[in-house]
């Protein structure tokens, strides 16, 4: 069933131990990426229309869509020939965008020169190998007849309908990476970068090339968007951690690296007058002194009401780590970075418990309930958590319909109030905490009467 349409928000667009279950030929120094046009035949990604027996056959052209989200990692390379793509690469040294690697770590597959085959273009953008994998092990032999999804993973093919490992491929780019030249940092938004945000669930449904039919689901199994978007937000928690207690990350110079902060809590408006008047609202989760700069903890928040709703027994340990975290940014570095790694650990033992347990129809709206209860909703304060409640509940309500628990017609009456919460979020200037939550939980109050 199609996805109920989606308003545009502002937003942008490590571990080990699960990377190495993605196939001993993708982590092999021999393994090649042979580009775009290998998978771009007539017979295999090709057609212009979807009517392929297996796979749809239209991938190429889904993937390259000009006027959708569903073709923005191929036009990703492009953007860095823009005016913007110019400036920024300008203001911060780099030369020319299209060929900065602090650029095209994200905007394009960017691998050495001896790991590209033939018919590999870096102009290409974020291609199909970005997430699947470098092809030489398997794009001979994927198709065949004896081929299983399973063999094609042991040649290097990447196991993305695991949600870890989904979530790793991502976030490298929609968050940050400690292992290339992916990480967006504060430099970089202050010379013209968009804001980044993470959302499981939702990109994947924007980058969705595929049909999940009756064969998908023998080969690889039957998708839960709960499942997809809770682990989403514990690797996210996970991942931005990680990288904050790395010093090569969580500093620059002698200041902390403000992409891991909140922006808005500093870009506001400031005056001066008599009378004070308070741009923010104190957030009863953030254990940090007066007028210090909080952390963006989106995420954050959100695993918070996963773990009340899914995985309890690890709730109050995970809502602990996550207060020790925002009041140690009082008390120093050293401080900041244990209880990060504290949190870390926290969120990956929820990513676990998420990723392993069984999934049922009410968890989508336990879920929605926890993310509007009178202990998540008081922490909508600032603009970036809101806007990942928002798309919470929306991608919530996407599964719900997509898995026929609620009708189109019924969601589409809850429609007005999730747009009236979009728009409290559309711009962070416009951003209204009261009315955001007020409209966030007539939505999530409109879902659970349909329960």
């Amino acid at each position: 069933m199609a996805l109920l349409a989606i308003p545009a928000l502002a937003v942008a667009a490590q571990w080990a131990g699960i990377f190495a279950s993605t196939g001993a030929q993708a982590a092999s120094s021999s393994a090649r990426f042979e580009g775009v046009a290998t998978c771009a035949g007539s017979t295999c990604h090709g057609r212009a229309e979807g009517n392929g027996e297996v796979v749809r056959q239209d991938e190429i052209a889904t993937w390259q869509e000009p006027s959708s989200s569903t073709g923005a990692h191929s036009r990703a390379y492009a953007v860095l020939a823009s005016p913007r793509g110019r400036q920024i690469a300008s203001s911060l040294g780099l030369g020319a965008a299209t060929s900065a690697p602090a650029c095209l770590g994200c905007h394009a597959t960017y691998v050495p020169q001896n790991k590209r085959g033939p018919r590999f273009q870096t102009s290409d953008g974020v291609g199909c190998e970005t997430c699947h994998g470098a092809s030489s092990g398997w794009l001979a032999v994927h198709y065949a007849k004896p081929a299983t999804h399973a063999s094609n993973v042991a040649n290097g093919l990447i196991p993305l309908e695991k949600p870890q490992v989904r979530a790793k491929v991502c976030l490298d780019c929609h968050f940050g990476s400690a292992d290339g030249n992916q990480f967006v940092s504060h430099s970089m938004m202050a010379a013209g970068h968009p804001r980044v945000a993470f959302e499981l669930d939702l990109f994947s449904a924007l980058q969705q090339h595929h049909d999940e039919d009756a064969d998908y689901a023998a080969r690889k199994g039957k998708t839960d968007s709960v499942r997809l978007w809770a682990v989403g937000q514990a690797e996210a928690v996970r991942r931005s951690t990680d990288l904050f207690a790395r010093p090569k990350f969580g500093m620059e110079g002698v200041f902390p690296e403000y992409y891991f902060y909140d922006c808005h809590s500093c870009h506001r408006q400031i005056t001066d007058g008599p009378q004070r008047k308070l741009t923010f609202e104190t957030n009863p989760a953030r254990a940090i002194p007066f007028g210090l700069a909080p952390y963006n903890d989106e995420n954050i928040i959100m695993l918070s009401a996963v773990s009340r709703a899914l995985a309890p027994g690890r709730a109050a340990a995970f809502d602990g780590a996550s207060k020790d975290f925002h009041r140690a940014m009082g008390q120093g570095r050293a401080e900041a970075v244990a209880a990060a790694q504290r949190l870390k650990g926290e969120a990956a033992a929820l990513s676990d418990a998420l990723a392993g347990r069984g999934y049922s129809g009410s968890d989508a709206f336990t879920v929605v309930q926890k993310i509007t209860d009178t202990a998540t909703s008081p922490r909508f304060t600032d603009y970036a958590g809101s806007a990942q409640a928002v798309m919470a509940v929306d991608t919530l309500l996407n599964a719900m319909v997509r898995e026929g628990r609620v009708t189109m017609g019924a969601a589409a009456g809850i429609r007005a109030n999730i747009n009236r919460a979009y728009a409290a979020v559309r711009s962070p200037q416009g951003y209204n905490p009261a009315q955001f939550r007020s409209a966030l939980g007539q939505a999530a109050r409109a879902i659970g009467a349909l329960r």
